[in-house]
């Protein structure tokens, strides 16, 4: 009787541990920024791995680079810069002076050329923007 107290025991805890809530309250939540600039290369080597470098505005003191959405179709590539922001304190607006850089490492396989779809946000009617840039292949 005295094991089935004590397993019993071991699980509640477990149980009561597992539902601690240890995130710290940091309200965030994340959001895709208008990349503004992109440095790429003339043409791509096949074989070979290239720095492919976005500029972006932060919008606020809340928002920070949390990564890329990088979405591949065939020969396309559609990229976007993601941030994280902060939503649990008072957000102070950004001057639009400062460009962030981002990179990412880019590796050319077996395509021809590679065409890119940076997104550079939305228009008034909503539809996405994107500034298309196709990079050759050479051997």
């Amino acid at each position: 009787m005295k094991r089935i107290r004590i397993i019993a025991l071991i699980i509640f805890s477990s149980c009561l541990t597992g539902c601690l809530n240890d995130d710290n309250g940091i309200i965030f939540s994340y959001e895709r920024v208008p990349i503004e600039e992109v440095d790429i290369a003339d043409q791509f080597t096949r074989g070979e791995t290239y720095d492919i470098t976005v500029s972006y505005f932060r919008p606020s003191d809340c928002h920070s680079f949390s990564g890329f959405d990088y979405d591949r179709l065939s020969n396309e590539r559609t990229v976007s810069v993601v941030n994280v922001v902060v939503n649990d304190r008072v957000c102070d607006d950004l001057e639009e002076t400062d460009l962030i850089d981002a990179s990412i490492n880019f590796f050319v396989g077996s395509e021809d050329s590679y065409v890119f779809r940076f997104w550079q946000g939305r228009n008034d009617q909503g539809e996405n923007q994107f500034l298309i840039i196709e990079v050759p292949v050479v051997e």
